[in-house]
C-alpha cells in the first residue's frame, strides 16, 4: 500500500514542485488589459507591438517590466544604469505572428498604429527598408524629439515658423 500511495503522491509532487519555478530568462505571460507599460503607464493590451525587459542591478534579483510599445521599452531601458548587465533582456511582440522575439535580433518596420505612435512592427524577416534594432532606436528618440509624447507639454514652433512659440499660457500664439 506504501508503494502504491508514493507512485500517486510522486507525480504530483513532481508537477507542483515544477509549478513553483520561476523562469529566469525569456518573455513571461503578459495579463493583457490587466498590466500597466512601466514607463508610460498606458494598459498593455495589443498582442502585436507589446515589449518586456528582463534585468536588475548587480547582485539583485532579475525583474520583467513589461510595455505597451517598444518605444517605450528602449527609451526606459537606456535610463536604467544596468542596461549594459549580461542579464538584460529585451523581448518585443511580432506584429505578425505576435509571437516574442529577442528585440536586439528583430527587424522593424514603419507602421501607423502603435500604442504610443512610435510607429515600429517587429518582426523575424528582414525586408527591404526594415531597420535593425540600432536603426530602430534611433528612430523612437527621433519620434520622441519631434512628438515629446511623455512629458506632457506642448511642443514649441521655432521662430521661422509663421506661428510663434505655443507655451502653456497661450499668451505668444499668433493666429
Amino acid at each position: 500500500m506504501k508503494y502504491f500511495s508514493f507512485l500517486l503522491f510522486f507525480p504530483l509532487f513532481l508537477l507542483l514542485s515544477a509549478c513553483g519555478k520561476e523562469q529566469t530568462t525569456g518573455p513571461v505571460d503578459v495579463r493583457w488589459d490587466r498590466e500597466i507599460c512601466a514607463r508610460c503607464a498606458m494598459a498593455v493590451s495589443d498582442h502585436k507591438f507589446a515589449a518586456e525587459v528582463r534585468g536588475a542591478r548587480k547582485n539583485k534579483k532579475a525583474k520583467v517590466y513589461k510595455f505597451d510599445d517598444v518605444g517605450c521599452a528602449v527609451i526606459w531601458l537606456d535610463q536604467q544604469n544596468w542596461k549594459n548587465d549580461a542579464r538584460t533582456e529585451i523581448w518585443v511582440k511580432s506584429h505578425k505572428t505576435e509571437k516574442w522575439i529577442d528585440a536586439k535580433k528583430a527587424w522593424y518596420v514603419e507602421l501607423k498604429n502603435t500604442p504610443m505612435d512610435y510607429g515600429l512592427g517587429a518582426q523575424k524577416e528582414k525586408v527591404e527598408g526594415a531597420l535593425n534594432f540600432e536603426q530602430a532606436r534611433k528612430h523612437i528618440y527621433e519620434v520622441e524629439q519631434r512628438f515629446n509624447p511623455h512629458t506632457g507639454k506642448p511642443r514649441t514652433i521655432d521662430d521661422s515658423s509663421p506661428e510663434k512659440d505655443l507655451t502653456n499660457d497661450g499668451n505668444n500664439v499668433k493666429k
